[in-house]
Order: C-alpha cells, then sequence, then structure tokens
C-alpha cells in the first residue's frame, strides 16, 4: 500500500502544470476580499452606531488614502483603539478591522511594499469608555467609507 502512494505522488510532482499550488491569489481576487470586508466590517458599524449615543457635535476628519502602506498604518491605529477593557460590545469590529488589515499587510508584502511595523498598542482606561468607543466607531466608520471611495489605492503601494 505505501508504494502504491509513493507511486501516485511521484506521478503527482512529476505531472506537467500539476506539481504545485498557485501561491498568490490574483490582484483582483484580492482586492474584492478587502472590497468585500470593508463592506462587512461598515454594516457592523452601523448596526452597532444606532445603539450607542453618538456626539453630534463633533466634527471627525479621517487620515488621507495613499496606498497600502498608508492604509495598514491607520488601520493599526483604529485597531489599537479598539482594544480596551470595555471592548466585548465591539470585539466583532475588532477582528473586521484586523482581517483587514492583515489582508492589506499581506497584499502589500506581494507587491513588495514598505510596511511598517505594527503601531504600539497603548491599552488606556478611558473615563467615558462609551463616548470613546461610540467616537472611534464613528471615525472609523468614515475611515471605511472613504476607503471605498477610493478602493483604487489597493493597487498602489
Amino acid at each position: 500500500m505505501d508504494i502504491l502512494r509513493a507511486l501516485f505522488f511521484v506521478a503527482l510532482v512529476a505531472a506537467p502544470g500539476c506539481s504545485s499550488l498557485p501561491t498568490t491569489e490574483s490582484p483582483r481576487s484580492v482586492t474584492n476580499s478587502l472590497i468585500y470586508i470593508t463592506q462587512t466590517a461598515l454594516m457592523h458599524i452601523k448596526k452597532l452606531i444606532t445603539n450607542l449615543p453618538v456626539p453630534s457635535l463633533v466634527e471627525f476628519s479621517t487620515p488621507s488614502i495613499t496606498g497600502l502602506t498608508s492604509i495598514s498604518h491607520d488601520l493599526g491605529l483604529f485597531i489599537n483603539e479598539l482594544q480596551s477593557p470595555h471592548a466585548d460590545l465591539i470585539l466583532q469590529i475588532h477582528t473586521d478591522v484586523s482581517s483587514l488589515e492583515g489582508l492589506v499587510r499581506y497584499y502589500a508584502q506581494t507587491m513588495n511594499c514598505t510596511i511598517q511595523d505594527r503601531p504600539q498598542a497603548h491599552a488606556a482606561d478611558h473615563p467615558f469608555p462609551d463616548s470613546h468607543i461610540s467616537r472611534t466607531l464613528v471615525k472609523l466608520k468614515l475611515y471605511l467609507e472613504n476607503l471605498l471611495l477610493h478602493k483604487d489605492k489597493f493597487k498602489v503601494c
């Protein structure tokens, strides 16, 4: 039986075009995955924001989106913001953003982009955790909406 397995393995490896699996996804496939994860995170944020007090008089600005390097850095900062002792409420959003950042980082590396180390997390206990979470979610929502508008930046370092 072991001889049959060995012969099968040799035949599989020796067969032209069948010796290896593709090691990278197509750029279009990765871009579609990035868009899908971004849309999913936005859906989760919008659902959660309806249940939280959102500061209405505060204006938020988001960082400019220049390419995969800046996207990875900005998402790393948001991941840090989403780490809180009171983060049970936003665990799914944290997971969404972490997945998005990981895929952006992976795609940037396949394109030989220079990627910075992830920003250091500074877990802080905010005196008003609900307000902090609300502000972070609003900023993240605006950033992700802007990211979808500039999805062409997924193809640039």
